[in-house]
């Protein structure tokens, strides 16, 4: 029996196991067993990288895979596995894995928390390693400055802990969900709900450290502006491997105010809804009042209901709040029993769902149990109030999917308003009142399963089509969806940026080109890809 103080094997030792498991050893296990020598001669010899590698052979192997898929529909014995994983424990191995994969024809997909929705950063069709990054999780905050540096494999709960360690009156934009990794939900935009008061995470990123294709760790100025730019809200994964962030950290009252109210269409919620659309957008910037839209068990047996929920953070005190609210949005006839006063730390724990009177250190667990339910997500941007007769069709095909199928809106105006299109690769800001969040969970298992809920998926967001963006159909990159597009398999530039393009229109709007260009500049090989990745411009 293997003891703790039993040091993992080591390279020779790894390398004699895969080929004595082999009779005949093919060419993609003959450059698996040159990329280990490679990576053990091109790593540091202080921090031994033998004890960052997992191959099918290690009893380890599935729980280190496994515990960082956050979607259990990739879960199974069917999706394609990775022919190692490279838990990098220092910047040397980081660099030794793009280096070596590059060398022996190796594809390598990087995941810093594993919530990519298609679950791009742990699964590929091609012969594959996992370059995992969970253990790149140091955090430096410096109030003085106003900044804080961020490793990539830190989660956004270890983000805002760290943060309100320092300060009550300080906090940083970014999404709700706390075990969500910042490497990608930064690259990918990041939203929250301080989005109306200060921006996207991507609007408030200062420099970025990364690993380019030739092994080299560039900060801003080395990356040049062009790069910096597209890994701004581009997605960090087409340009090279994101290893940490300097963000600018932003004030927060030390009190802020939450609420959360429902209505049922009986206490009517199609009014409200339809006045949401017309106010959300235009409220002060300290105030963010989202609409999760779903159906519930009604008061008769096998009977659905629609229950609307309105969720609000606001940047003061309830009283303040209440009287905004009188006065702007009354449909709502928020009162001052619904409004909570607590810490803007306290308050990602509202947002998160934790129940009242978790302890703050909640935000720096990082479960071991994976989710229950899988998931499909896509994404919508509208224009203009969806008609009253629009929001009863919506409801009735709500009502007819049930309760597993659900929709989160989320206003825009404030700060997205005032933000250029071209500011960073994320195009989505003045013209849009709001963002549709679909997504569609299960718990059973099996093909068929997937296959209903990814066609409930496919319905709902045919149906919405007459009330959202067109020409493109815009779409948010963290919620990835391969729905909208896939890039081509084929070598050829011009097909690769044709492909790329059905997709990336939708993501990117105009800014998809100056990203293919920032592409090209800093990896012409197009070695870091994936099925929605940016391709080098074709000559």
């Amino acid at each position: 029996m293997k003891t703790s103080c039993q040091r993992p094997p080591s390279i020779p030792i790894i390398l004699a196991t895969i080929l004595f498991s082999i009779s005949c050893a093919n060419s993609e296990e003959v450059n698996l067993h040159m990329f280990f020598r490679c990576l053990s001669n091109n790593s540091s010899p202080f921090h031994q990288v033998s004890q960052a590698i997992y191959t099918p052979n290690n009893a380890s192997f599935l729980s280190v895979l496994n515990s960082y898929i956050k979607n259990p529909r990739f879960l199974t014995s069917a999706t394609p596995k990775p022919l190692a994983i490279i838990t990098a424990k220092h910047i040397s191995h980081i660099q030794a894995t793009v280096i070596c994969a590059q060398r022996y024809g190796l594809e390598i997909r990087i995941r810093s928390g594993g919530h990519d929705s298609e679950g791009l950063s742990y699964v590929s069709n091609n012969p594959f390693l996992v370059l995992d990054m969970f253990n790149f999780r140091a955090l430096h905050i410096d109030i003085a400055s106003e900044t804080a540096w961020v490793q990539a494999g830190a989660t956004l709960g270890e983000v805002y802990y760290r943060i309100a360690e320092k300060s009550k009156v300080h906090a940083f934009p970014a999404g709700v969900c706390p075990t969500v990794g910042t490497g990608g939900h930064f690259s990918g935009g990041g939203y929250g709900n301080l989005m109306r008061k200060y921006g996207l995470s991507v609007d408030n990123i200062i420099d970025a450290q990364i690993v380019n294709v030739n092994g080299s760790i560039l900060d801003r100025k080395s990356m040049g502006e062009d790069v910096f730019w597209a890994i701004r809200g581009g997605g960090g994964a087409s340009f090279g491997v994101i290893i940490s962030w300097t963000i600018k950290l932003v004030r927060v009252p030390s009190k802020v105010t939450v609420f959360h109210v429902s209505r049922t269409l009986e206490q009517n919620a199609t009014n409200v809804v339809y006045r949401w659309q017309e106010v959300a957008h235009n409220l002060p910037k300290d105030l963010f009042v989202r609409a999760f839209l779903q159906a519930v068990d009604g008061s008769k047996e096998g009977k659905k209901m629609m229950l609307v929920h309105f969720i609000g953070h606001f940047l003061g005190k309830s009283e303040s709040l209440l009287s905004l609210m009188n006065v702007r949005f009354p449909e709502l006839r928020l009162q001052l029993d619904d409004c909570k006063e607590m810490t803007w730390i306290e308050s990602t724990l509202f947002w998160a769902l934790y129940p009242p009177g978790t302890p703050t250190d909640s935000l720096l667990v990082r479960p071991s149990k994976v989710n229950a339910s899988s998931f499909i997500t896509k994404s919508d941007y509208v224009k203009e109030p969806i008609p009253k007769t629009g929001l009863e069709s919506i409801w009735k095909v709500l009502i007819k999917m049930g309760r597993n199928v659900w929709m989160q809106w989320n206003p825009y105006g404030g700060r997205m308003s005032e933000i250029s299109e071209s500011e960073t690769p994320f195009p989505h800001r003045a013209g849009n009142i709001f963002k549709i969040e679909y997504y569609v969970e299960w718990v059973k298992e099996g093909t068929e399963a997937t296959n209903h809920s990814r066609n409930l998926a496919r319905t709902l967001y045919k149906v919405m089509r007459p009330y959202v963006s067109k020409s493109p159909r815009e779409a948010f990159l963290n919620y990835r969806d391969l729905d909208i597009g896939i890039a081509s398999s084929h070598h050829n530039r011009t097909v690769l940026m044709k492909s790329a393009r059905v997709y990336g229109c939708k993501y990117f709007k105009g800014n998809l080109g100056r990203l293919m260009r920032a592409k090209t500049s800093i990896d012409p090989s197009n070695f870091f890809k994936n099925e929605q990745s940016i391709p080098p411009v074709g000559h």
